[in-house]
């Protein structure tokens, strides 16, 4: 069996199911069954328009997104899906600061739910640096399902490497 390196962090109860599913061949159908959609984000502008709506619902009083964008290299570079920078500057007397996303290009091929999981990963950056507590009842506040799509994320990710 191959290594199942997106969920070695997980129980070895879950590790164990994912495992059985993989040497069975029904990962994918399982997959398949639970998330059959596929969205229509597909371009840069599309894709800011899309988080600038989430951000608005959930984070009106954070710092404005100044750019987003996918990227076909995010992945293979720096072994991330998404990426949050974030930049301060003195302008006169205000500090403003510049928020951008980007996300890995693998991503227009992803069921809505695992795209809204990256996106809402990276939104939560804005307020939380750190993956700490606060940072997860951030994701889930915005995606009560989060933690269950970040774990159906990584099979995803495993069954596109087989």
């Amino acid at each position: 069996m191959p290594p199942l390196k997106y969920i070695a962090h997980y129980s070895e109860q879950i590790q164990a199911q994912a495992g059985i599913l993989i040497s069975n061949g029904q990962l994918g159908d399982y997959l398949d069954k639970k998330y059959n959609d596929k969205h229509q984000i597909q371009s840069d502008k599309a894709l800011y328009h899309y988080i600038n709506e989430l951000k608005n619902q959930y984070m009106r009083k954070s710092s404005s997104l100044t750019q987003v964008s996918y990227n076909s290299k995010l992945a293979v570079l720096q072994q991330a899906l998404g990426i949050h920078t974030y930049q301060s500057r003195v302008q006169g007397n205000k500090l403003k600061s510049h928020n951008s996303i980007t996300v890995a290009s693998l991503f227009k091929e992803a069921p809505p739910e695992f795209l809204r999981m990256i996106v809402v990963h990276e939104l939560a950056h804005f307020k939380e640096k750190e993956h700490n507590k606060a940072f997860y009842q951030l994701c889930c506040h915005m995606e009560p399902d989060y933690h269950q799509f970040e774990l159906d994320t990584r099979l995803w990710l495993l069954w596109r490497d087989l």
